[in-house]
């Protein structure tokens, strides 16, 4: 029920509760700096990193994190 296309707060006092639990609960935690903060979370749903807006998707750094997961 996830809509990908509404805008939703990210912090403050109506942040949402996705954002809510990656930026307090996930052990990935502290506020959304700027747009594009990525979350990598795995096969079970647990939040297994975090880069920053400047982190590339298709860069080396996540696909190496990707390719980690895939490979366990």
């Amino acid at each position: 029920t996830f809509d990908l296309y509404s805008k939703i707060s990210v912090k403050g006092p109506a942040i949402h509760s996705l954002y809510k639990y990656l930026t307090t609960e996930s052990g990935f935690n502290g506020d959304i700096p700027w747009n594009f903060s990525k979350f990598l979370v795995d096969k079970d749903g647990m939040v297994v990193a975090r880069f920053g807006p400047d982190a590339n998707p298709a860069g080396k750094e996540i696909g190496a994190e990707i390719e980690a997961l895939l490979s366990r």
